[in-house]
């Protein structure tokens, strides 16, 4: 397969075999970690975590998917390495895990097992996994190191990186959760391979984020590019997956905790799409990145109807999802009404004082947070919206 050009890429040449992006942290200790990034990351994951780590008493937790196809494998080489290894916690595959119940076993599991401050638990599979074993990582023994080992588009570019955790409530998303930063992030993008195409489109939903909400030619590369790193191309993956992480290891750096506003932009499109999510119940009728695709696409098409950005950009957000298989509008199947998602709007973590706070955009890659944005304007474009 032809490769695609690339513009220069500050995190590692177009042909390298292994990229790194470091997201360096702030405070008077020194917090930064690594993302490596690569085509032989698993098979080297002992020795990448012996060499930065040190050699370790290592806890995997996954899911039994994921643990079928890739835990043998990453049990051997940690062996390999040096480090041993406690019995793994493999959780139920899909979001439904993301709850305190699975939480508290979770934690349960690893007490019995041995954990102290010194062992490092790691995360393999999807962002459930990820998001799950970070946050009992922050609480076990108040706090023990973690690892990231990304196994979908969608952890590789998003939930994998910046130190979010959380599991959902009836109120909402990632309602209950930390700030606890891993301290090793682990990328093979050859396990994408075992990914459905569903999957990989609804992960790549993430990564045209990162161009509407601050990079237009990054956007422009994805609308030249985009179906061909969804066909299977390693470089445009690699390429992908870096520019991702590294637009977002530099908004981190900068507001760690989204205290300032900056680390909000991220959630270009969440509002709406975690609403979504809350509406299906989590059934997996939906997924996050299809969510997120179609939040983004009635966020652009709020900015157009409030006047804020051309009516022509949100066309061409919507024609670039269009195009990709992914999904611009709720599923017909499902009956909602608009003040029925307003009011899960209004419940998800981004909502401030009872008001709806958005992140809009004055055009591509221009986005800002507005606050008190009116919901009768909410209300119309999620009406207009569901009509077609």
């Amino acid at each position: 397969m032809t490769s695609p050009a690339f513009p220069a890429d500050p995190v590692g040449c177009p042909t390298s075999p292994e990229r790194t992006v470091r997201v360096d942290l702030p405070g008077a200790e020194p917090r930064g970690y690594d993302i490596i990034i690569g085509t032989k990351v698993l098979a080297e994951a002992g020795t990448l975590i012996r060499d930065r780590l040190g050699v370790r008493r290592c806890l995997i937790i996954s899911d039994s998917a994921v643990a079928e196809l890739y835990h043998a494998r990453l049990a051997a080489v940690l062996a390999a390495a040096g480090h041993t290894l406690l019995p793994p916690a493999f959780l139920l595959p899909g979001e439904s895990s993301k709850e305190i119940a699975t939480l508290a076993q979770v934690l349960d599991h690893a007490l019995e097992a041995g954990l102290d401050r010194q062992t490092l638990l790691i995360a393999l599979g999807g962002g459930v996994v990820g998001d799950l074993a970070g946050l009992a990582a922050s609480l076990a023994m108040r706090g023990v190191p973690f690892v990231q080992v990304p196994t979908t588009l969608l952890a590789q570019v998003d939930s994998a990186v910046g130190g979010k955790t959380g599991i959902d409530t009836r109120w909402g998303k990632n309602t209950i959760g930390t700030f606890y930063q891993p301290a090793l992030v682990l990328t093979d993008v050859t396990t994408l391979d075992s990914l459905p195409v569903r999957e990989m489109r609804a992960g790549y939903a993430e990564i045209v984020k990162y161009g509407l909400l601050g990079d237009a030619p990054f956007f422009a590369w994805c609308q030249t590019h985009g179906a061909l790193l969804l066909r299977g191309d390693r470089e445009a993956q690699m390429y992908a997956v870096a520019s991702a992480c590294r637009h977002k290891a530099r908004v981190v750096a900068e507001d760690e905790h989204e205290s300032t506003g900056a680390r909000a932009l991220l959630n270009l499109g969440h509002t709406f799409g975690h609403a979504l999510e809350a509406a299906v119940g989590y059934d997996g009728s939906l997924r996050h990145g299809e969510a997120v695709a179609i939040g983004m696409v009635l966020a652009f098409r709020l900015s157009a109807r409030l006047g804020l950005c051309p009516s022509n950009d949100a066309d061409l957000v919507r024609a670039h999802f269009e195009s990709l298989g992914l999904p611009v509008a709720p599923p017909a199947s499902k009956l909602f009404s608009a003040d029925t998602l307003i009011t899960l709007m209004g419940h998800d973590k981004k909502a401030r004082h009872g008001a709806l706070a958005l992140v809009l955009a004055h055009g591509i890659g221009q986005a800002f947070l507005a606050n008190d944005v009116p919901v009768e304007e909410v209300r119309a474009v999620w009406t207009e919206t569901m009509r077609g």
